[in-house]
């Protein structure tokens, strides 16, 4: 078999044709690992004549096909050719459509020219502005990051006070105080009112007056939250909840509702002029100074527990008393439970160092407590007689002992 053999190299592409004049003619080419095939139509082949459609598959004078064999036997040029791939058009059509390059593919000076020709000085003064203020912001912000002194009073103790977090605290427990004056308040909504209430005593008045937090606020904020839910422990290990029982309604005391309002406003009120009055809280000595407040803070919780634990231990339901009770703090006040609350609220202002903050808190505690504590003594008498007043001439104090 006859055969004659043709390479020709390009300089940029490389091309191998191999032609053989058989019965079938044979035509390669090799192009960036891109294979063709194509049969031509004509025995007189020419490159410049057009192809035209083939009937009959064995007249084909010539076939196309991959020579990898000639084209590594017959190269001659000493560079290896440079290995391109060509992508199809549907990555071409890809790029096109991406939406990034579609920003700038109708970008063009003209337009941008034309863009500019038709602002007018109002929208030139407008943008203007936007742009001064864009760069000041971020030059107040670049400053501020790399202030010493914004690091060193923005702690996770002043983040836990902002004042939207404490003035929507105060919305929710607004809330939740509605739910609860109707009867429908949830144990955690019930949390939530505490919360709110400690939020905006111990915490928002110190970080107001100083800035930030550190030290007696957050010790006493955590204080308070144990301290007023030892009620609500003893009735969780009494009935293995949360819940009051239903009882007689007429030992549910309450003073009349101005009464109870201006006691929670003095209350609230007292506690911002501590913070008021009281040094700057990084002033406030630490160390021995301070084991006298702590001293104060475990007989608070002693008292307060063992109080509400022999009252619900000699009463039906944790509010209906079945005995005179005599034992525990009982021994030295007739209302224990009153005293330990005004012995919390004056610790905590002798914490801040604010003792005329201290007096006008417990003239207020005084005042109400009074009135609760007669309404209280007077069904005690109604129910025990005898028994009750026997006691109260053995315990002459009502709150504070061989004071009052």
């Amino acid at each position: 078999m006859e055969t004659t053999s043709v390479l020709l190299h390009s300089k940029t592409i490389p091309f191998s044709f191999t032609i053989s004049h058989n019965n079938s003619r044979k035509f390669s080419f090799r192009h960036s690992n891109k294979q063709f095939q194509s049969r031509l139509s004509n025995n007189n082949f020419l490159f410049g004549e057009s192809l035209k459609p083939i009937k009959n598959q064995a007249e084909l004078p010539f076939s196309l096909y991959q020579s990898s064999t000639s084209l590594k036997s017959t190269r001659t040029h000493l560079l290896s050719p440079p290995k391109c791939s060509y992508s199809g058009s549907a990555s071409t059509d890809g790029s096109q459509n991406h939406p990034f390059l579609k920003l700038f593919k109708n970008l063009s000076l003209d337009k941008l020219k034309a863009t500019l020709l038709q602002l007018t000085p109002i929208d030139i003064i407008k943008w203007s502005g936007i742009l001064s203020i864009a760069i000041a912001a971020t030059k107040w912000t670049v400053n501020l990051v790399l202030n010493p002194f914004f690091w060193m009073y923005f702690s996770w103790t002043w983040l836990f006070w902002p004042w939207f977090v404490a003035i929507s605290l105060a919305v929710y427990g607004l809330y939740c105080f509605y739910k609860h004056s109707i009867g429908e308040a949830s144990i955690f909504e019930q949390i939530a009112i505490v919360t709110s209430v400690f939020t905006w005593l111990t915490l928002v008045p110190p970080a107001h007056f100083n800035g930030y937090l550190q030290g007696w606020p957050f010790v006493f904020f955590f204080v308070y939250h144990y301290f007023f839910f030892f009620n609500v422990s003893v009735r969780k290990r009494l009935y293995g909840d949360y819940y009051a029982r239903p009882h007689d309604p007429k030992w549910d005391l309450h003073p009349p509702r101005w009464s109870r309002l201006l006691f929670c406003v003095g209350v609230m009120i007292g506690h911002w002029l501590a913070a008021f009055e009281g040094p700057e809280l990084h002033l406030i000595p630490g160390g021995w100074s301070n084991v006298g407040i702590w001293i104060l803070i475990l007989a608070t919780l002693l008292m307060q527990y063992n109080s509400t634990f022999y009252l619900a231990k000699y009463s039906e339901k944790v509010v209906v008393p079945i005995a005179v009770v005599q034992f525990g703090p009982y021994r030295w006040v007739r209302h224990p439970i009153y005293s330990s609350t005004m012995l919390l609220f004056a610790t905590y202002f002798l914490a801040l160092r604010a003792p005329l903050s201290l007096l006008f808190v417990v003239a207020v505690c005084l005042m109400y407590y009074a009135q609760k504590a007669k309404m209280e003594e007077g069904l005690m008498i109604e129910t025990f007689g005898e028994k009750y007043l026997e006691y109260m001439g053995k315990v002459r104090y009502k709150f504070i002992p061989l004071v009052y």
